[in-house]
């Protein structure tokens, strides 16, 4: 039974909701739909002739095979449908792009084309030959049983640092701009030992030597995932049309990659999924949705984010709100 006040699809400024509750019959049958389109598209330069692109994964019926990525209108990798990420490289230095990306089931079927995202790769460095200093005292913690946090000082280059690569073991597992110094890695396994290092590396490719190694081991088992929860969450009602609203605030969990979709849990059960499109929320969110017109009803309500790898984070704290004065 569809939730009241709830349609299956609103579009309201950059929000897409999609109830939570049922939905009509697949009109060409289970397993003939196409994966949907990748969100959490980014791109960022990690030197003059390259640049990293990272998306969120995605879940189709029959499995993802693959995903590709096209720089304007022509494919120029071909990703395995484990990662969501890829270097693109042998670009020209100075030049903005434009990528997207789309997801191939095991099926062979493609689905649409995520939103198209740009970048701008830093101009050529003539006769730079010196690499950025070793990025130092790298950090890290568990964050339950499939995250780990990492957190490092600068490094300094004779020019500028285009992008930190993050290692684990001998494998890049990803990339961020010069500008940051802290990655959140996801997707981890529950008992597992892991080693990360970091390298820096300026707009000539000049790559720095390795950090010291950090080595943590996650959690045991599968946790309440309150490390990947979103913190500050608050919920109040509000009358307004001669009914009544719960209106929720949240701070998205720390991710490295982009938080699109929640889920809002509503006595229990679920209320609605949210899908945000074009530039989701860093800092703060916020979502309203139809309570009903009964005064002195008491409800309690929570919310959980699904993180850039595909899997869902923990849940907020639960908050309880009451219909009218």
């Amino acid at each position: 039974m569809r939730h009241a006040g709830v349609p299956p699809f609103v579009v309201c400024g950059a929000l897409l909701l999609v109830s939570g509750c049922a939905w009509s019959a697949d009109p060409g049958g289970a397993g003939e739909r196409p994966p949907g389109a990748p969100t959490g598209v980014t791109a960022e330069a990690g030197s003059a002739t390259s640049v990293h692109v990272m998306w969120n994964a995605v879940t189709a019926e029959d499995g993802v095979a693959g995903y590709e990525v096209y720089r304007g209108g022509t494919k120029v990798e071909d990703v395995p449908g484990s990662a969501h990420m890829v270097d693109v490289t042998r670009l020209a230095p100075g030049t903005t792009y434009v990528f997207t990306v789309r997801a191939r089931d095991t099926e062979g079927r493609l689905g649409p084309r995520s939103r198209e995202v740009r970048a701008t790769t830093p101009a050529a460095v003539a006769a730079d030959g010196s690499a950025p200093t070793r990025p130092g005292s790298l950090s890290g913690r568990a964050v339950g049983s499939r995250a780990a946090q990492l957190t490092w000082t600068a490094s300094t280059d004779d020019r500028e640092v285009a992008s930190y690569e993050v290692f684990q073991g001998e494998s890049k597992i990803h990339s961020v701009g010069g500008e940051q110094t802290a990655a959140v890695v996801t997707g981890l396994r529950p008992g597992t030992r892991y080693v990360f290092t970091v390298r820096a590396r300026d707009a000539a490719d000049n790559v720095s030597p390795a950090s010291t190694a950090v080595r943590l081991t996650t959690a045991p088992g599968s946790d309440d995932g309150r490390g990947t929860a979103p913190t500050d969450f608050r919920a109040a009602t509000r009358h307004a049309d001669g009914a009544w609203h719960i209106d929720l605030s949240w701070v998205p969990p720390r991710a490295d990659g982009v938080v699109t979709e929640y889920e809002v849990q509503l006595d229990g059960r679920t209320a609605t999924s949210l899908v945000f499109g074009g530039a989701p929320p860093r800092d703060r969110a916020t979502y309203g949705f139809y309570a009903g017109q009964e005064a002195g009803v008491s409800h309690r309500v929570r919310i959980r984010a699904k993180l850039p790898d595909g899997t869902w984070g923990g849940w907020s704290a639960e908050r309880r709100v009451t219909t009218g004065p």
